[in-house]
């Protein structure tokens, strides 16, 4: 038979194999790679998974309002600084609505084209959240971003303001008579929209079953009731051992002029606690799972 005509009787897609060793080659690797995937005792190895490098997670862009009181820029650096010892790998910003750079809008113009979520450092609802984070981001068209609900109400601001008492002298053990002697006077900065109000009652509720005694919201400016007259109320009503608890993520011009009213004990503001890391995070994850759900192409502008 001619080498063509063994060609033409071989069945199509048959390996040429030049010689015999050519043959033994290839079982002798097939053997050593089938070999490879089985234990000495005859159960199978799991084949190895590929690692693929992590992605880099949107960005938190943390917002918050601003102050002249150096203190104030601070105390946010030091928080940011705790939210990336929580959650390392987290791409964290921070922008301001005004008064300190960097301003939010020049914030978010430096920030790569992608996702992200801006989080409030700020306490309730209100103009600042309704008006003033969303205008600001729509002038970044190159983000897909959701604005994440402010900090209050929560119970890890409750348990924040609960330990800032404490570190003043609050007993966190009264005995009967103390209890029936005591109150707070839950201070925030005010706000002319009822949302901010409500949120801030409910704050104070919260803080008032922690705490066991009554504890009053008020404000240092645009509502009402005042530091001074929430004082007074609880004096009426016989609490004369009353503590100013401060509503303010940082010091401040509010701060300092609420805490200077307090008869007895008054707080520090809530600050770089663990607590508000782990709440600006939360909130992150929160507002996360809906932009996951969004549309790239779309830009986002509320939770």
């Amino acid at each position: 038979m001619t080498a063509s005509k063994h060609q033409r009787d071989e069945p199509t897609g048959t390996a040429h194999l030049d010689s015999t060793a050519q043959l033994m080659t290839r079982i002798t690797s097939q053997l050593g790679t089938q070999l490879s995937h089985v234990r000495l005792d005859g159960s199978r190895r799991t084949p190895p998974q590929t690692r693929h490098a992590p992605s880099t997670p949107p960005a938190l862009v943390v917002v918050a309002h601003g102050s002249r009181d150096p203190k104030a820029l601070a105390t946010v650096h030091t928080l940011l600084d705790k939210v990336r010892e929580e959650r390392p790998g987290l791409p964290v910003h921070l922008g301001h609505i005004e008064l300190n750079e960097p301003l939010l809008t020049d914030t978010l113009a430096d920030l790569a084209p992608g996702r992200a979520v801006l989080a409030p450092l700020l306490l309730s609802r209100g103009y600042h959240v309704k008006q003033d984070i969303p205008a600001a981001l729509a002038t970044a068209p190159h983000l897909t971003a959701r604005v994440a609900p402010p900090l209050g109400p929560h119970p890890l601001l409750v348990e924040t303001l609960y330990a800032r008492l404490v570190e003043v002298g609050w007993d966190p053990r009264p005995d009967a008579r103390t209890r029936r002697e005591s109150g707070v006077v839950l201070a925030a900065a005010g706000s002319r929209d009822p949302d901010s109000a409500a949120d801030t009652a409910r704050t104070a509720a919260l803080l008032a079953e922690r705490l066991g005694v009554p504890v009053v919201p008020a404000y240092a400016s645009a509502a009402a009731p005042t530091v001074p007259a929430a004082l007074r109320a609880l004096a009426v009503r016989g609490r004369h051992r009353a503590a100013v608890a401060a509503y303010f993520t940082a010091p401040g011009r509010f701060a300092t002029q609420c805490a200077q009213a307090a008869p007895w004990i008054a707080a520090a503001p809530l600050g770089a606690h663990t607590a508000m890391a782990r709440l600006l995070l939360h909130r992150y994850d929160g507002t996360l799972a809906s932009l996951a759900a969004a549309p790239v192409h779309r830009q986002l502008t509320s939770a």
